[in-house]
């Protein structure tokens, strides 16, 4: 009897400490599932500036070669 509950005793500390790390374990995968979920989902109000920013950079590219491309025009027909 005496053998019996020590064991008992022994068994239910075990399970105590069982217990304390499955919930630790479970916390931890939560906090690395939050974190890799926040490194990958990207912020698409920002993306969507970054858009319209490279769009407009484009624009006035495409406008300076166009006015580039003009200039050249009439000084080659002043020269004629």
């Amino acid at each position: 009897s005496t053998v019996l509950r020590t064991e008992a005793s022994a068994l239910g500390s075990n399970l105590s400490v069982v217990q304390i790390r499955q919930d630790f374990n479970k916390n931890l995968i939560n906090v690395l599932q939050t974190g890799s979920s926040n490194l990958t989902l990207a912020d698409t109000n920002q993306e969507a500036a970054n858009s319209q920013a490279l769009s407009t950079r484009q624009s006035i590219a495409v406008s300076a070669l166009a006015l580039a491309n003009q200039s050249q025009q009439s000084v080659l027909q002043l020269l004629r």
